[in-house]
């Protein structure tokens, strides 16, 4: 079971076929979400195995959720980077919405955490490098994430962090602001709960950069550096926030001063570009190339040995759902067998069922767009660069070309028209075209085409 990566090659790279449900086979449940679950499945054509993460469309509605999940789907189609969880795939049919992305089969942050996983302070750098770097590559897109913790941090089979789950995610206007309260509580930079309290007018990208740090500390220490519920007043958080977070005695300096610049309570002073994170003690000899190519060897490697979630999931799937993702297919054709004798009357149902403002994405057919419009932009360059080389004459150019003409054909006569006494010593031959006007020690300055006179005789 391997890491998906953008640079693979699919069968539907080269088929401009839309993809739907029934070109996956479903392995196994391995994720839950609020709104919806996640699964592993393999596409069907070309073994591919993908994360299928499939919302129910009237859960959806009934919670006033649908608007975020149509939003994340266009985000996430906007966006690539080693260190997200990108999407491949979204359609839809009359139950779900569905994003198939990146497979990574590391486990989230969560899941290492309840199993008392202890991360080194190096393990810990190098996550906290590897998502700077997808922090600082969402910040030039605009989009601020608002929702970065352990839960949303998945692992790939080498232990290289991939951000995911973009939900509450939301793309700024140039100089805008984000006001609304949203995030987990816990992680949530002091600004948010500030313009909550209507102390300030919004907050920006560094909120992002202040939950990294809070989950750097968690991942360190097993705990989170401030005590925080949901249930805490919004006073009582920004008081909390205000206080200095606990540093334990064997923690290094270099450690220490990473987290007090992630977790500075001042967004202007914060950390907030991979730029400023690479200038810190801990980071600065590290090299951002290797980072972002994933040639670094993080000190935590996930088990290959068994899947890295809940197993009580996939027995969930199989005995308490009522509308189980296996039975799917069977379950619609069933439906659809009821309108069966009036296909207009199908079609007509599946059009008001399915939704308009949903996006149907593949990247595959984004990458084959993108190529063509690189060959053609190459295909371009190399025609102006063609036309720049090549001289077209100018008006006063074609003026002067006959007598330019003129000149080199008399020239050419004059050089062939006698025999020579020598190498390059023409020999005049009297009454010989082109020798009239030539001086002993130059070349011909003066033509006399004058008509020779008719004999007499």
């Amino acid at each position: 079971m391997g890491v998906n990566s953008s640079s693979r090659q699919d069968a539907s790279f080269l088929s401009d076929e839309d993809v739907n449900f029934d070109h996956f086979q479903i392995l196994r449940n391995i994720g839950k979400g609020s709104f919806g679950k996640v699964c592993i499945v393999q596409k069907k054509d070309s073994g591919n195995l993908f994360a299928m993460k499939y919302v129910s469309r009237s859960v959806c509605i009934g919670r006033g959720a649908l608007g975020g999940v149509l939003k994340e789907v266009e985000l996430l189609a906007s966006l690539e980077h080693p260190f997200l969880v990108n999407l491949w795939f979204s359609f839809q049919d009359e139950e779900d919405l569905f994003m198939v992305c990146d497979l990574l089969a590391g486990g989230d942050l969560r899941y290492h955490l309840q199993h008392q996983v202890e991360f080194s302070e190096a393990s810990v750098g190098l996550l906290v490098c590897e998502l700077g770097s997808a922090l600082d590559y969402l910040q030039k897109q605009r989009v601020v994430h608002r929702d970065i913790k352990p839960d949303n941090i998945l692992l790939d089979e080498e232990g290289h962090a991939h951000l995911t789950d973009f939900n509450i995610a939301t793309r700024l206007p140039p100089d805008g602001l984000a006001c609304s309260m949203s995030g987990t509580k816990p992680y949530m930079a002091p600004e948010v709960f500030m313009c909550a309290l209507e102390e300030i007018a919004g907050y920006s990208y560094p909120v992002d950069w202040w939950s990294l740090g809070v989950v750097a500390y968690e991942l360190r220490s097993g705990v989170r550096p401030f005590v925080v519920h949901s249930s805490t007043p919004l006073a009582e958080v920004k008081n909390v926030l205000n206080t200095q977070p606990h540093y334990p005695r064997h923690w290094s300096d270099h450690f220490v001063d990473l987290l007090s610049k992630l977790l500075n309570v001042h967004p202007g002073a914060r950390i907030s570009t991979l730029k400023e994170l690479h200038l810190t003690k801990l980071l600065r000899g590290t090299d951002l190339e290797r980072v972002l190519a994933k040639r670094t060897n993080p000190p935590f490697k996930p088990s290959k040995d068994h899947l890295n979630c809940d197993p009580s999931l996939e027995l969930e799937e199989m005995i308490v759902e009522t509308k189980p993702l296996h039975k799917k297919k069977k379950r619609l054709a069933k439906q659809r067998s009821v309108h069966r004798e009036n296909s207009d009357q199908l079609h007509s149902q599946l059009d008001t069922q399915l939704l308009k403002e949903f996006l149907v994405y593949n990247r595959y057919k984004e990458l084959k767009r993108k190529a063509m419009e690189a060959k053609e932009s190459e295909w371009q360059q190399e025609l102006d660069q063609a036309m720049a080389n090549s001289h077209v004459s100018s008006p006063a150019d074609r003026a002067l070309s006959p007598i330019s003409e003129r000149t080199e054909q008399a020239s050419g006569v004059s050089s062939t028209a006698g025999t020579t006494d020598g190498p390059g010593e023409p020999i005049p031959v009297p009454g010989a075209a082109g020798t009239a006007g030539r001086t002993p020690d130059g070349p011909i300055d003066y033509i006399d085409r004058t008509p020779s006179p008719k004999s007499s005789i």
